[in-house]
């Protein structure tokens, strides 16, 4: 159990959190959210004891062993796997030491201490410990390949994957994840939210991926108002007990206000009357004792939406045979070769589609938006772009092409030379560049204000074609959610890469694979991607890994001649072991399928109170009531499921165990 005891946090002269209260129960995933500044980081400091509280205790077991992940990869020779499986210091500590006293002249007297090494290396599974890293790896993204290649040849988002991958493979009872998606394309994130789902720790994410929260997490803590509030259920449960209750404190809001201005009103007329003196005092000592509400706060809401665009040609474009890829100039013999990425593209552009592109990091997407962007020109084929056609282009780094020691008025002057400052300024302050904001140098803007600038340049230019590479790196909940109304409301034709699925699912309507240097249409949408990929990729990946690790195995296990012939008595002996196997399940198969129907029934109680809490008419101040009681119905409901699963967990687990006994 974690507990936050009047926990007061000072940074500088800013105070992050004032005497906070909160308890996070063993097993629990947390997702951690709030504003950019609000404190999210610092809380995890002070989890790590980098921060110390100013004020109050932060508690939690002292043998739990803890699990994050490193900002920093040193540049060592070491190779991939190597530096993965060191996420596992406990193991690693032990072979050093057997290596030690292995090493030593006198080993044979040590032989008792290297035997209990040896025990002990077994109880921490080194000898599966390689397959195990392979596994993370490959999940992450990493062919068998670059494993052994060393660290100083990864690019700093392989870096990162790498750090991740020790967090991971850490045997941890609390694991602190900051943002662990940022790096990682859509594959690998759909991994690592499998992996997380079956984590048996206690987990606390920070993440401004929904989708990524509402598949992972079972309780929200909002950090808001330096106060700490703990929410059950994920994401999208927050969100709608979050309004509910801002309906509910601004009625309350409303009404003290009512009788503080009855109060003020009575005291003001008859306080000087004699006969009213008593009266006047009594109210006088009730305004005194009201405590003053304050109104509960939503996060600044931020939106914005795509102009008109001017023209739309149809088609936008069209490639036909197109090799897209590099050409590299050798610099000794000056000849060029060319590296294609995506061969033999045939592909339109027509009005109005909304493409998601799919596909592993290095497939090819980027190269692909690129070449439509007419960034790189194509290797061969034919490329003929409408007339008219005007592209809003976000490139995956388009943060850093910024110039940082100019201002957001200056960028947008660069772009729209004849139009009148205060145009301009007005169209800036609609971004959320108020004021001096809008002439000041954009260095020390935080990258979620940066890539809002970057968006702002290209809505000024009305594209009738956005093609979007990554644009939800550095922005948060709240500037995603505004972006992802934008698009879903853009008139034009979009193309996005994005590892949001949120984005994707709200603004696309179909999707292309880039794989194996090739275009793939993709009939489906994005469950179903996430099941091929399982059944596909993944899998495809970890039969390698296990082929591998048992044809040595295989190649020595001699074939025998011939099967023996079964007597009667043993088949009589298997039929006994099969009924009495079979007695044995069926109590504990008939448990199941009753919970089975339990929870299905419960599930479809709370999808009913979940749909009717989605109606907006709900939070109607007249509604209260019923609001009030769908709220507790939704708590019971969710614990009952919540209980019934993990009875079916355990009558699912014993029958597993008889099997297994069986066999």
């Amino acid at each position: 159990m974690i507990r936050f005891q009047q926990v007061t946090l000072i940074r500088g002269i800013k105070p992050l959190l004032d005497a906070v209260d909160l308890t996070l129960n063993p097993g629990d995933k947390i997702g951690l959210i709030g504003a950019n500044g609000a404190g999210k980081s610092s809380l995890f400091g002070l989890l790590r004891k980098e921060l110390h509280a100013d004020q109050g205790e932060i508690d939690f077991p002292a043998k739990w062993r803890m699990a994050y992940v490193a900002q920093e990869t040193p540049a060592l020779d070491r190779s991939a796997i190597d530096y993965a499986i060191d996420g596992d210091v406990t193991l690693r500590r032990l072979e050093d030491e057997l290596a030690f006293l292995e090493s030593e002249p006198e080993s044979a007297a040590n032989g008792t201490l290297i035997g209990e090494l040896y025990s002990a290396l077994a109880d921490a599974d080194a000898y599966t410990v390689r397959s195990r890293a392979e596994q993370l790896l490959t999940g992450l993204g990493f062919t068998m390949a670059q494993m052994d290649q060393p660290l100083t040849s990864f690019s700093g988002g392989w870096r990162m994957r790498l750090n991740l991958a020790q967090a991971l493979m850490c045997p941890s009872d609390l694991l602190l994840l900051d943002e662990p998606t940022n790096h990682l394309d859509l594959d690998a994130i759909i991994w690592l939210e499998d992996w997380l789902k079956r984590y048996a720790g206690t987990l606390i994410i920070i993440s401004h991926d929904r989708d990524f929260l509402d598949g992972v997490v079972n309780v929200i803590v909002h950090i808001d108002e330096r106060k700490l509030k703990r929410y059950g259920g994920n994401y999208s449960s927050f969100e709608r007990q979050r309004a509910a209750q801002m309906i509910l404190a601004a009625g309350t809001l409303e009404k003290q206000t009512r009788q503080r201005a009855h109060l003020e009103s009575f005291i003001s007329r008859f306080k000087a009357q004699a006969s009213k003196a008593r009266q006047a005092q009594s109210r006088m000592k009730a305004l005194a004792k009201m405590e003053e509400l304050a109104p509960l706060r939503a996060a600044a809401e931020f939106s914005f939406e795509f102009r008109e665009p001017l023209s739309a040609p149809n088609p936008l474009l069209v490639m036909e045979n197109v090799n897209a890829g590099y050409r590299i100039e050798d610099k000794d013999d000056y000849s060029i070769t060319e590296k294609v990425i995506v061969s033999n593209i045939n592909f339109s552009l027509q009005i109005g589609q909304r493409i998601g592109l799919l596909g592993v990091n290095g497939a090819g997407k980027s190269t692909l938006i690129k070449t439509i962007a007419e960034e790189i020109a194509p290797l061969c084929g034919e490329f003929v772009s409408g007339k008219g056609l005007n592209i809003g282009y976000f490139a995956q780094h388009q943060v850093e092409m910024l110039r940082h020691d100019e201002s957001p008025l200056w960028h947008l002057v660069k772009i729209a030379p004849t139009t009148r400052e205060q145009e301009l300024r007005n169209f800036l302050g609609g971004f959320n560049f108020p004021g001096e904001m809008v002439t000041s140098k954009i260095a020390p803007f935080s990258g979620g204000e940066k890539a809002r600038l970057a968006l702002a340049l290209i809505v000024w230019q009305r594209p009738n074609l956005l093609l979007l590479d990554e644009p939800t790196n550095h922005l948060d909940l709240e500037t995603r959610e505004a972006l992802t109304m934008a698009l879903a409301q853009f008139e034009g034709t979009l193309v996005v890469v994005s590892h949001d699925r949120h984005l994707l699912r709200a603004t696309t309507d179909q999707f292309i694979i880039v794989a194996d240097g090739k275009l793939q249409p993709f009939d489906g949408d994005l469950d179903d991607y996430k099941d091929w990929l399982f059944k596909t990729k993944l899998t495809e990946k970890k039969n390698v890994h296990l082929a591998t690790a048992g044809a040595a195995k295989v190649s020595t296990t001699p074939i025998a001649a011939s099967a023996p012939v079964q007597s009667k008595e043993s088949k009589r002996a298997e039929a006994e072991d099969r009924q009495r196997i079979a007695n044995l399940k069926k109590p504990i198969e008939a448990k199941i399928k009753k919970l089975e129907e339990q929870i299905a029934k419960r599930q479809a109680q709370k999808a009913s109170v979940d749909e009717k809490l989605a109606e907006p008419e709900i939070y109607d101040q007249h509604k209260k009531k019923e609001l009030k009681q769908l709220l507790t119905d939704q708590a019971y409901y969710k614990k009952e499921v919540e209980q019934l699963e993990a009875e079916w967990l355990v009558e699912q687990d014993a029958l597993e165990q008889i099997v297994a006994k069986a066999v």
